[in-house]
């Protein structure tokens, strides 16, 4: 069956609308496509088995590797952590909303599908307003894992998204996205900052942040 096609107006004026849809396709277990502030990532029920598994197929991904989270507000953070260090605290006012994804120590109802049996788990608050309302009308944090086959190259378009996953349940059009790094992903777990991927914002920006205020 071909992938549900959302089209996204360019003024936004129809967000509310294709949140619904959308919050309705992953309360039903399916997995689209949505743009993010950096690629299109894969957006899916993370308290859903069913639909987690299938992200994994879709992307073709080893249950080895975690899938990161996204949220539309710092509330929903606390759906999926077990805590908040200060210096998360820190990172969360410079940079939140925005590109930076922090691992934290998971809840134990978090699946260790998500966690790769870690225990931690990625979360970033986005600063796209399609994410955010898609959260916000979900009700709880999606999946946020780029929508590609695991190590190929990140999706600009709904067009690498369906050459890359023919088999998306839906993607949401948002037109072309101009992003050239990803999120940085860092680890706040003991309460340490550890780089584990570098993005958007360099880890030297964030160290400089740290040691300013006698974090580091």
């Amino acid at each position: 069956m071909n992938p549900i096609i959302l089209k996204l107006s360019e003024d936004l004026s129809n967000l509310n609308e294709i949140a619904e849809k959308v919050a309705f396709y992953l309360k039903e277990d399916k997995v689209g496509a949505i743009p993010t502030e950096t690629f299109y990532g894969l957006s899916a029920n993370p308290f859903s088995e069913k639909a987690i598994k299938r992200l994994f197929y879709l992307k073709k991904r080893p249950f080895n590797k975690p899938i990161l989270l996204l949220i539309g507000n710092y509330e929903q953070l606390f759906l999926v952590v077990k805590e908040v260090p200060p210096i998360a605290e820190k990172l969360i006012s410079k940079f939140w909303p925005g590109p930076l994804t922090i691992v934290f120590k998971a809840k134990e109802s978090v699946s260790p599908l998500l966690t790769a049996k870690t225990g931690t788990i990625g979360v970033r608050f986005s600063s796209s307003p399609i994410v955010r309302k898609i959260c916000e009308v979900f009700g709880a944090p999606i999946t946020g894992t780029s929508a590609n086959i695991s190590e190929k190259k990140p999706s600009r378009s709904v067009e690498e998204v369906l050459n890359e996953i023919p088999e998306v349940d839906f993607v949401l059009d948002g037109g072309i996205l101009y992003a050239t790094s990803p999120s940085t992903i860092v680890s706040v777990v003991e309460n340490k900052i550890s780089l584990i991927r570098e993005g958007i914002i360099s880890f030297e920006k964030i160290k400089s942040l740290l040691i300013e205020d006698n974090f580091l």
